[in-house]
Formats: C-alpha cells, sequence, structure tokens
C-alpha cells in the first residue's frame, strides 16, 4: 500500500522516528530531515505529496523553509511546532503553510490532518468538481443545492457532503470511521453513530428516487452508494 511520500523535518530526533513509525504504518513512504537546509535538500530530491514541518531548527528555521517551497511548489506543508500563539498561527498560514499542530501531540491527529490536507489537495488537483450526478439526483457542493427527481431538496450541509462523498465513489464500500475522517475531518471526534444519524436523515430524502442506484448498509461494515449494473 502506497498513499504517497511525506517528508518530516524536525531537529527533535525522537519526534522525527515517532512521526516516521505512525505515519509509514498508514502506508506512506517516509522522508526524514533535521535541520532546514536538510528540509530543503530532501524536498527538491524527494518531491514529496506533503511536508511535515517544524518551526524552530537549526541553520534554516521552519518559515524560511516554508518560503523556499512555496518558491516553486504548491505541495501542502502542515507547520508542527511548541509555538501556540495567535501571531505564530497566522504567520505560518500567511506564509502559506495549510494546517497548523501544536505540540505535544496524538499521532492520531497528526494522521488525521495528513488525511484531511491530502485530501483537500486531491479536489483541487481533479478540476475542483464539486457536482455528481446520477439517474433522479444531482448534488452540488458549490452552491450547496440537493436534487432529486429535478426538484430542490433542503438539507443540511453536512449531509449532503456525505451523500457527496459516497456517490462520488459508487460502490466503493465507506467504514463509519472512515467517513467521520473523510467528511467531518480531524476536528470532529465523535461517536460513529454520528454517521448513521446523517444516512437516515439522507435516505429520507433520496430513497425511491431511481432504481439505478442505492444508498445501501453494508452489515459489519459501513455504507456505500451502489450503482446497479
Amino acid at each position: 500500500m502506497n498513499n504517497g511520500k511525506i517528508l518530516i523535518v524536525d531537529d527533535d530526533l525522537n519526534i522525527c522516528e515517532l512521526l516516521r513509525l505512525y505515519i509509514a504504518k498508514e502506508g506512506y513512504n517516509v522522508v526524514t530531515a533535521n535541520d532546514g537546509e536538510q528540509a530543503v535538500e530532501a524536498f527538491n530530491l524527494e518531491q514529496p505529496d506533503l511536508v511535515l514541518l517544524d518551526v524552530m531548527m537549526p541553520k534554516m528555521d521552519g518559515w524560511q523553509v516554508c518560503r523556499e517551497i512555496r518558491k516553486t511548489s504548491d505541495c501542502p506543508i502542515i507547520m508542527l511546532t511548541a509555538k501556540s500563539e495567535v501571531f505564530d498561527k497566522i504567520l505560518g498560514l500567511e506564509l502559506g503553510a495549510d494546517d497548523y499542530i501544536i505540540k505535544p501531540f496524538e499521532a492520531k491527529e497528526v494522521i488525521a490532518r495528513i488525511r484531511a490536507v491530502l485530501r483537500r489537495t486531491n479536489l483541487s488537483q481533479k478540476d475542483k468538481i464539486r457536482e455528481v450526478s446520477w439517474d433522479n439526483l444531482s448534488i452540488n457542493l458549490t452552491n450547496y443545492e440537493l436534487k432529486v427527481k429535478g426538484k430542490t431538496v433542503v438539507a443540511p450541509p453536512k449531509e449532503m457532503e456525505l451523500l457527496f462523498h459516497l456517490a462520488s465513489n459508487p460502490n466503493k464500500v465507506f467504514t463509519r470511521d472512515q467517513l467521520l475522517d473523510e467528511v467531518w475531518g480531524f476536528d470532529y471526534y465523535c461517536d460513529s453513530r454520528t454517521v448513521d444519524v446523517h444516512i437516515k436523515r439522507i435516505r429520507e430524502k433520496i430513497d425511491g428516487a431511481s432504481e439505478q442506484w442505492e444508498l445501501r448498509t453494508v452489515w459489519g461494515v459501513g455504507y456505500k452508494f451502489e450503482v446497479k449494473k
């Protein structure tokens, strides 16, 4: 399994190794660097899909590394630092960072944020496709409009985002935890029953609209948007 390549940059060797182990376990290729100059060299050589970047480092700090990367690339950057002041967060984002994680951190949160940032990046690379249509069903996330049998149906944003995610991946089964991670994102930890409640509400709006597709429960696993062949 190869989910992409991650460059970890931190002068703390223990943190580097801890992150390397967790991230590699999730199926990513991992490259590490321990100072700013190494980071720029590794970035240019390895062309990673995402950079986890510490701020306080010798030779060249994270801000400088971020500036150097942004001169030539829009590769996603997550700043990883003990600096928690609002000013530092704003500076990192203004320099082009995509996210900001404060130390100490939970490894699960880092993984979730990596997935979330890469997901947003992948969406933009797909020409920002924000609409998916099937027989008698259209979900448009540009203007958050849901149409069933040609009629506009009122639905909360999260219901539309969940339906859009499933309908954009026909016949793919998602676990509840995957849906929580991929639709709600890293900043929303909750009971998996949240997914069940949203699925129930979505079904009330779309069930019976077409015989060509169905929002199905896969017992013991999760849900899928099944398109009948």
